[in-house]
């Protein structure tokens, strides 16, 4: 018994450890369990705070205006926006992207709009105060104040420390010339996207689709490269401000086309605007006249009828029409300016621009033929290039034997003056007609895009009446010593109120040098000009746009690589030898 006491006994104490270390154990699982969920609980509660924040921020953009918020998350992407320089086809800029900043506000973080407001006033004061305010104080989370500001405006608003206003950088177009070639170059708006001109055309042609798919953002894109000569441009530009100024002219424009390629190396059209700052491009009298205006060309046309009887093999050069007395017809009376009052040739009707004798002439062929001739030409249609600008030719409706006879000298068809150039070119170059370019383009790419319209023995005839015209008619002002200039000036009414003015005219003058082998033609055109100084009262191409055109060619042939010749080259050697 003793024995099994002490037995159990000794058996009891490890019993009572047994026992000890499983409360031990279960204790420390307890307090393990404990743990964990602690920290399961912390972090539910951290997700839960993100979850929040998010949600908080959710609520908050929803209430936010949409179309801001919208904005304010892309501005940066949308106003980072790249196009390509634009260059003259000697490599000069024309056009390019420079950095600039603009000014934004985030409303909601201003604390005193008021002040906010009085101090940007004094750094920018053409901010109107009225609408500053107003928009300051709104709900909106994002609001443009001021766009393309400078690196001083930029500097003096960072210096005054406002809460709640911000930066982005930007591109910003900028034209190194300014006006000098603006209706040909065009401007942008303030979001860099082309409105007007080859900036228009680019957009039109594909940049606003790279731009929309995200593909012309802050990249660097290849330069393009026009048509346009920038030394041309400026002289053709200067020449016409110091002619409209010197004439009082309400208006001034010319072009200058490579007769054989179709290349536009100027154009330009008085008053302009500066791309730079495009806030008068809108006004009306600072339209691109030569493809945005349609004009009544006056005796210039008559180079145009006649090439037509030349070409048609009718008509020859020594062939005489009676122009002893007027032509009534209709109502209306043609009489000729400085009526010689006898039977001209058709050499004499050019050089004498016989009213009577052109319409003879184009009678003569039938309206059906003239109409024709004009088509085939492409006075008739709208004349399609690469500027957005243009117009469709004012043509009459019913074409009678009167219509026939006052368009065969320039009156009654309406015309893009940039047409009568490339349709003068075609007279000149050979007989073929090629669509103007404002792209570079070798003659080999010319004669493939280009149409045969006339028999070159014709083109040759009208080289010959051109070259005489300068030598005996009333392009005399416009011969260059040296450059074998040719033309046909052009003085022609203006219709007011239904009726053509007798003292409002529209005068011009259609060149091309050298006559040999022309290379260039030069169209000039002034808009309404006065008579001046040695021009003996009269107002009349011959007085004004001729001598200006003889001004442009005496400057840009050298510039062209156009060299004089001084061998006595003159329109009976046209005539025979070429």
């Amino acid at each position: 018994m003793r024995r099994l006491l002490a037995k159990r006994t000794t058996a009891k104490p490890h019993n009572d450890h047994a026992a000890s270390s499983t409360v031990e154990l279960e204790g420390s699982q307890k307090g393990a369990i404990r743990v964990a969920r602690s920290r399961t609980v912390l972090v539910a509660l951290v997700f839960l705070g993100l979850y929040a924040a998010i949600a908080g921020r959710l609520v908050q953009l929803a209430q936010m205006d949409t179309a801001q918020a919208g904005f304010r998350l892309t501005a940066k992407d949308e106003i980072a926006t790249t196009r390509p320089s634009l260059l003259d086809r000697n490599g000069e800029i024309l056009a390019t992207d420079i950095q600039a900043a603009s000014l934004y506000a985030e409303p909601r973080r201003i604390v005193d709009r008021d002040e906010v407001a009085e101090r940007l006033l004094t750094v920018l004061p053409d901010l109107d105060e009225a609408d500053l305010r107003r928009r300051l104080a709104s709900k909106r989370g994002f609001i443009w104040l001021k766009r393309e500001i400078t690196p001083k405006q930029q500097a003096d608003i960072h210096s005054l420390g406002l809460p709640g206003l911000g930066f982005l950088p930007e591109k910003r177009r900028f034209y190194p010339s300014g006006p000098i070639a603006a209706h040909v170059i065009g401007h942008v708006n303030v979001d860099n996207q082309g409105i007007a001109g080859l900036e228009k055309y680019l957009d039109d042609a594909g940049l606003a689709d790279l731009r929309d798919f995200g593909f012309a953002r802050n990249q660097t894109m290849e330069p393009v490269r026009l048509s346009v000569d920038l030394r041309v441009q400026h002289v053709l530009r200067d020449e016409l401000a110091k002619a409209k100024a010197f004439f009082k002219a309400d208006a001034a424009s010319g072009i200058v086309l490579n007769a054989k390629t179709g290349e536009v190396f100027g154009l330009a059209s008085l008053p302009d605007y500066n791309p730079n700052n495009p806030a008068t491009a809108l006004d009306d009298d600072r339209i691109n006249r030569v493809t945005a205006g349609v004009y009544e060309m006056g005796s210039t046309f008559k180079a145009l009828t006649t090439a037509m009887a030349l070409d048609s093999g009718r008509i020859h050069l020594s062939d005489q029409f009676d122009a002893t007395n007027p032509i009534r017809a209709g109502g209306f009376t043609i009489s000729d300016f400085h009526a010689k009052k006898r039977p001209l040739s058709v050499s004499e009707i050019f050089i004498y621009s016989s009213n009577i004798g052109t319409a003879k002439m184009a009678l003569n062929l039938g309206k059906d033929a003239h109409q024709d001739f004009l088509r085939r030409l492409g006075l008739l249609t709208r004349l399609k290039t690469e500027l957005p600008e243009n117009r469709r030719p004012l043509a009459p409706r019913d074409w009678t034997d009167l219509s026939t006879m006052t368009i065969s000298f320039g009156h009654g068809l309406a015309v893009a003056p940039i047409q009568a150039a490339s349709a003068t070119a075609a007279l000149l170059n050979g007989g073929r007609l090629v669509t103007p370019t404002f792209f570079v383009r070798s003659e080999e790419e010319a004669r493939q895009v280009g149409e045969q319209v006339l028999r070159p023995e014709t083109s040759r005839q009208m080289r010959y009446l051109f070259k005489l015209n300068s030598e005996k008619g009333s392009g005399r002002k416009a011969n260059v010593l040296g450059y074998r200039v040719g033309g046909k000036t052009g003085t022609s009414e203006k219709v007011v109120n239904g009726r053509y003015a007798k003292d409002r005219l529209f005068t011009s003058f259609l060149s091309a040098f050298p006559m040999d082998d022309p290379q260039f033609v030069v169209l000039i055109m002034l808009d309404e000009p006065k008579a001046a100084e040695g021009t003996f009262g009269y107002a009349t191409a011959g007085y004004n746009a001729a001598p200006t055109a003889g001004k442009v060619i005496h400057r840009i042939a050298p510039m062209l690589g156009i060299r004089p010749k001084f061998d006595g080259i003159d329109a009976n050697t046209i005539l025979v030898s070429f």
